[in-house]
């Protein structure tokens, strides 16, 4: 009777063991570093400032676009970042320390003309800040299909203003005699 419950007790162990076993050797998923939103995260290790869940919101034909991020500077001093995207200025941000600037909520979104880059494509930006020589990432273009975004999809590029047309007098004219 004896053998019969060590028996048991062994069979009952390698069950549990082989029901179990797999997740000796499978990764972690909570482990596994992602951006949990719709844009990217950029960091750069030679740089200070780090920005998270970038993304641009474009309009439908891709000519103009919003730059949407959190822009988290976590040292002790200001810092500046600087964005760079092909045929564009730099933008530059300043960010002071231990401070985030949040483009889009908190602040105005950049505005990026002559983005030519259509909703569902990424755009490659250049990203650098400090003594960094920074780093390259493709940022997502979205449109605003999705509500929480809809407020965030840039106007057409202003155009020149039309000329206001000049005051006439309305006085009627002097009879003639």
């Amino acid at each position: 009777m004896k053998s019969r419950l060590v028996a048991s007790a062994a069979l009952s162990a390698i069950v549990l063991l082989g029901a179990t076993g797999c997740t000796f050797i499978t990764p972690q998923a909570t482990k596994t570093e992602y951006a949990a939103s719709d844009g990217v995260n950029i960091s750069d290790a030679d740089g200070p400032i780090d920005v998270r869940n970038a993304l641009v919101i474009a309009t439908e034909d891709g000519a103009v676009g919003n730059f949407i991020a959190a822009i988290v500077n976590p040292t002790q001093d200001s810092a500046t970042l600087t964005i760079a995207l092909k045929g564009s200025e730099p933008f530059t941000i300043t960010v002071p320390a231990g401070d985030t600037i949040s483009l889009g909520a908190d602040e105005e979104p950049l505005r990026i003309i002559d983005l030519d880059t259509k909703p569902g494509a990424t755009v490659e930006m250049h990203f650098q800040s400090g003594d960094s020589t920074g780093v390259k990432a493709a940022v997502p273009v979205l449109d605003g299909s999705l509500p929480y975004y809809a407020d965030l999809v840039p106007t057409e590029a202003a155009s020149t203003p039309e000329p206001s047309p000049t005051p006439t007098d309305t006085a009627a004219p002097a009879p003639s005699n």
